[in-house]
């Protein structure tokens, strides 16, 4: 009986191979297979164009969510000319700052498990869509109840809360093994450029249109998105119309895609450590990272004594260093795995324990430092040494079970949504008197959840495709005993 082997996991494994990937570029007979050469054209390759459309979708997904950071500065504070349009104090101020993640948290697992049944294509672009609406309708609700803002805000987190998850469940059939850092990285940098261009833009809308013009503009633009999202993305290659014969291979190839229905093992995803080990990095980097998002331009007004307008450019600098820096790690994360340099394992390690020890150090430095110019150094550095720790966790839930990724990056992603409730309201009630000894607490409270963060992921986790993830013919394989099978003695 001929039983014929195609999974990369049953090859003999070298101590340096990608986890779940190998180097060799061959398919199942043998056959050296390589992508098509493009040159500096890369909306020849549709992978490209799928990644830089998804960065866009995350850059409209952070315009909707960011703006209410700045928006809020200008719709509670004095000008010369005229009092402060809405009187909220500073715990109110944070209720409405975090009612958006009460929403978001809802449907993190919904999104990867409807993803991986209908496709991350729809769930991604209706999602951000339907925020985008709602962002549009938010000036009037305001106006007639603070109240309303809270609920329209949940319902935007309800809608925003697919995102992520469902992005996964592309990748799974778009992204190569070996570039997977690079197309998820490039997608997520949008997230940081769309907070980039949010603060300074929120900013300076607010300052000559109003308040209200952040969200028409905003809202507008996600719209846009949306009709060109839906007209040109697809779930999976083979649904492409332009997609190259050479690349559809490439992809097919280096993936092994196998035609089978997903049945997720819940009690193995449960009681992975590797898989908690991810959620604990994505619950520690989000603690900073939603801390800053929401409370950056507050507190560059209250403790550096920034106008609105400069807090919108200063507050953005932090997130253009974090985009450059995601861009970065991710190419430098697939270059050490293919050329072999390093484990799966490895990279993802060192890339995300080593910039969350950074970032301790840089996000507790700022509590003590007592210039504006010290503060905003290291809140970038601290802020911005966040993009290699995107390419180790965030990408981690492909090495482990590409196909169960979405759903995995759903339950990770609820649990780090958490700090998106809890930080602004904690802050709220830390800060009431806007002083830099109140701030340094919420300071130094960021720091050592990344510190915890860092300890934890560097224990438990792994880049190797776990046991409850592999393919079911593959595993089943392992019961024939049959001499003749040439098949490492591992299985």
């Amino acid at each position: 009986m001929e039983v014929k082997i195609v999974n990369s996991e049953v090859r003999n494994k070298d101590p340096m191979d990608y986890g779940s990937v190998v180097g060799e570029k061959k398919d199942d007979h043998g056959q050296e297979y390589n992508d098509e050469v493009v040159g500096w054209k890369f909306w020849k390759k549709r992978r490209y164009v799928v990644s830089l459309l998804a960065f866009l979708g995350f850059f409209t997904s952070y315009i909707l969510r960011v703006n209410l950071s700045v928006a809020i500065v200008a719709m509670t504070s004095e000008t010369p000319d005229s009092p402060a349009e809405f009187d909220w104090d500073k715990k109110l101020q944070g209720v409405v700052l975090s009612s958006f993640f009460y929403g978001y948290i809802s449907t993190q697992l919904l999104g990867g498990w409807l993803s991986a049944r209908i496709g991350g294509k729809r769930v991604f672009g209706i999602g951000i869509a339907m925020t985008a609406l709602l962002t549009i309708i938010t000036p009037p609700l305001t106006r007639c109840s603070v109240y309303l803002l809270i609920a329209l805000r949940i319902i935007e987190g309800i809608f925003e809360g697919v995102t992520y998850p469902c992005i996964h469940s592309i990748w799974a059939n778009w992204a190569p093994p070996l570039e997977r850092s690079k197309l998820a990285t490039i997608a997520f940098s949008g997230s940081f450029v769309g907070t980039v261009f949010a603060m300074p833009a929120s900013g300076l809308l607010a300052r000559y249109f109003g308040w209200s013009s952040i969200f028409y503009i905003f809202g507008i633009i996600g719209l846009m998105w949306f009709v060109l999202w839906w007209m040109i993305v697809t779930d999976k290659p083979e649904d492409d119309p332009k997609i190259s014969i050479g690349e559809l291979n490439y992809i097919q190839r280096s993936l092994d895609k196998r035609n089978e229905e997903i049945s997720h093992p819940w009690r193995a995803i449960l009681t992975s450590a590797p898989v908690w080990a991810i959620v604990a990095a994505h619950f520690s980097e989000n603690w900073g990272f939603y801390t800053m998002l929401t409370q950056l331009p507050t507190f560059m007004s209250d403790v550096l004594d920034f106008k609105l307008q400069k807090t919108g450019f200063l507050s953005a600098i932090p997130y253009l260093a974090m985009a450059i820096v995601l861009q970065l790690s991710g190419h430098l994360a697939d270059h050490l795995r293919e050329k072999n340099i390093l484990s799966t394992t490895h990279v993802r390690k060192i890339f995300n324990c080593g910039a969350f020890l950074c970032q301790t150090i840089f996000m507790t430095l700022t509590a003590f430092v007592g210039t504006s110019t010290g503060a905003v150094i290291c809140l970038t550095i601290a802020v911005g040494l966040g993009g290699f720790a995107w390419s180790g966790f965030s990408v981690n839930h492909l090495d482990i079970a590409p196909q169960h990724a979405s759903v995995l990056m759903g339950i990770g992603n609820t649990i780090a949504t958490l700090p998106g409730i809890i930080s602004p309201i904690l802050t709220g009630f830390i800060v009431q008197n806007k002083s830099a000894e109140e701030w340094r607490i919420v300071l130094i409270l960021a720091g050592t959840i990344y510190l915890g963060g860092a300890i934890i992921y560097g224990l438990f986790a792994s880049g190797e495709r776990q046991e409850w993830a592999m393919d079911k013919k593959i595993k089943n394989l392992k019961t024939y005993n049959n001499p003749a099978l040439d098949v490492d003695s591992n299985l």
